[in-house]
């Protein structure tokens, strides 16, 4: 069979994290947490990675959530972009705290806490060590974290994206949470995954990251370190590959 790992290690990558996990599995932020996975991305950035950030809300606000209890849409979602905003700011902090420089650049501008978003502002951090965190989503209602990461990771020309998920550890032909029979896949490729109807990332960043060629590895983020595991390259969870 052919090998369809991407090249190791990685230049630059595109991290996505759960903003659940954030919350330590409740509404707000469990600093000890954010501390933990802090230092996890510090370790690969000192091994030279270009590690760059986005971050969902989950903890605070889900547009969709807020909208099935009377809200409108729009706004719900705009809630959450703010959601993500503040966990940019927690994750900077405790970054920083680690000896690593780190910028956060918004979607909706907020000039007192952060960058616009600029993309050739931002590869010029990634080059020069910095982390770059991307918060307030697409700036957009409608727009998934999963579906922004693959287009930042794209913009910015990230070797990969890297998904990680709160109680899943990868792509399974069904969900693992309700069926405990079932299977785990080592790697999927986007056309078998949009077609099979996996529903561990949505559908728009698959699609977005398959029309570009851009490989992504979906795993979990329990487990002692496999943030850093996943940021250098090491195999984990699912690759999802063209």
């Amino acid at each position: 069979m052919t090998d369809t790992t991407p090249a190791r290690p990685y230049r630059r990558v595109l991290l996505k994290l759960s903003g659940e996990v954030f919350g330590g599995g409740k509404v707000g932020l469990a600093p000890d947490v954010v501390r933990a996975i802090a230092e996890q991305i510090a370790a690969a950035v000192r091994e030279g990675v270009q590690v760059a950030i986005v971050i969902g809300g989950g903890n605070f606000f889900r547009g969709a959530q807020l909208q099935e209890q009377g809200m409108d849409r729009t706004r719900a979602d705009y809630m959450g972009m703010l959601g993500t905003v503040m966990n940019c700011l927690a994750l900077q902090d405790f970054l920083e705290k680690a000896g690593i420089d780190t910028r956060v650049q918004t979607a909706i501008t907020m000039g007192q806490v952060a960058e616009p978003y600029i993309p050739r502002r931002a590869i010029r951090h990634l080059e020069k060590g910095r982390v770059v965190i991307f918060g307030a989503g697409a700036g957009m209602p409608f727009f998934s974290t999963d579906t922004v990461s693959a287009q930042r990771a794209l913009e910015i020309g990230a070797d990969a994206v890297l998904m990680s998920k709160s109680g899943v550890d990868g792509v399974y032909d069904s969900d693992p949470r309700t069926n405990p029979g079932a299977t785990k896949y080592d790697h999927v490729t986007y056309t078998d995954a949009l077609r099979d109807g996996l529903k561990v990332v949505d559908a728009a960043a698959f699609s977005l990251c398959a029309e570009n060629g851009l490989p992504m590895v979906v795993f979990g983020m329990e487990g002692e370190g496999n943030v850093t595991r996943g940021l250098l390259g090491e195999h984990i969870g699912t690759l999802v590959h063209p």
